[in-house]
């Protein structure tokens, strides 16, 4: 996927959203929140896309949301694909964001979503 794009999971074995149980559902609305701000207030994107996949071989694997800014760079790239086209086709072409873009990305997320747990806990005290 591109630049961006964050994968939110949970920590134990989950194939499904219907799987989760109450503690894992009550955190996974806010937290799918906050990293649409994150990947918003970074790539500045004109879509935020946030979908749900669990595909292995044959079977359901694990379960793995997506939150994947698209800017308009992004979907010219892909000749005005969108959605599911256009994530298709960026996982079959295999093109991998440069690791050091990644890293740096990696680090301004990081330091985002560490001042936005800061402010949350500020406003629940």
């Amino acid at each position: 996927m591109n630049l961006g794009t964050l994968i939110v999971g949970p920590r134990d074995h989950v194939v499904a959203i219907a799987e989760l149980d109450d503690t894992a559902a009550a955190e996974l609305g806010p937290l799918l929140r906050d990293t649409a701000r994150v990947v918003e207030t970074l790539c500045r994107p004109e879509q935020t896309y946030v979908c749900m996949w669990s595909h292995g071989r044959d079977a359901r694997k694990h379960l793995h949301i997506a939150v994947q800014p698209v800017t308009a760079e992004v979907r010219a790239r892909y000749g005005g694909l969108r959605s599911e086209q256009l994530q298709a086709r960026m996982l079959a072409d295999g093109d991998e964001p440069d690791i050091t873009e990644v890293e740096q990305f990696c680090e301004r997320a990081r330091e985002l979503f560490r001042a936005i747990t800061d402010s949350s806990t500020a406003h629940r005290s």
